[in-house]
């Protein structure tokens, strides 16, 4: 009978903590749920797109480094050695098709260049190939040197020295103003309009 009594005591109670005239008393929720509740979600910062290139090199490979040091530090495969009685060079890395997307220059047994004809690398400061004129004046400002194109009228390479050394950066655009290809080196032989020609 006590038990019964007992019950129906904590029934009672437990009712009356939840009429209308009696709210409930909310239960503490843990600290850990709380903070993790009332943080704002925060946005992840945009990916920057990565790039290797530089004006002194690119990755790891530095300009002026000679062929045994290049291989070394690029650490994998490439294609490309000089000919017999020539001082300049290309290679590339394995997975390059097309030599003329992607290729780095040797004179004189040196790393003193390399050039870019795809979209997918991207310039120190940048640019890209398919930017229009305007967009690479609009990244490099009044660095922007230009000169009209040895071979296509109305085309323009745009050259962009580095603010520290010696290195330039050398957009060339269509005769509409969109850079076709780029390349970074060292003077003279960034300046070479064949390559190595």
């Amino acid at each position: 009978m006590m038990r019964t009594g007992l019950a129906l005591a904590c029934a009672a109670v437990l009712a009356a903590c939840s009429s209308p005239d009696h709210p409930a008393t909310p239960v503490a929720a843990p600290a850990a749920a709380i903070s993790s509740a009332a943080a704002p979600a925060v946005p992840a910062a945009p990916a920057q797109p990565v790039t290797l290139a530089r004006y002194d090199g690119y990755g790891d490979m530095r300009f002026g480094m000679d062929e045994t040091a290049f291989d070394q530090a690029w650490g994998g495969e490439l294609k490309g050695k000089p000919e017999p009685g020539s001082a300049c060079f290309y290679k590339t890395p394995k997975w390059v098709k097309v030599p003329a997307d992607f290729a780095f220059m040797f004179e004189g047994g040196r790393f003193v260049r390399y050039d870019v004809g795809t979209t997918k690398e991207v310039a120190p400061g940048g640019g890209k190939v398919g930017m229009s004129e305007a967009q690479i004046r609009g990244l490099y400002g009044d660095r922007v040197v230009e000169q009209p194109h040895k071979y296509v009228a109305g085309a323009k390479y745009l050259r962009v020295a580095a603010s520290q050394g010696k290195a330039v950066l050398l957009f060339e655009t269509d005769a509409t103003g969109k850079a076709t290809r780029w390349r970074v080196g060292m003077p003279p032989q960034v300046d070479y309009v064949e390559g190595c020609g």
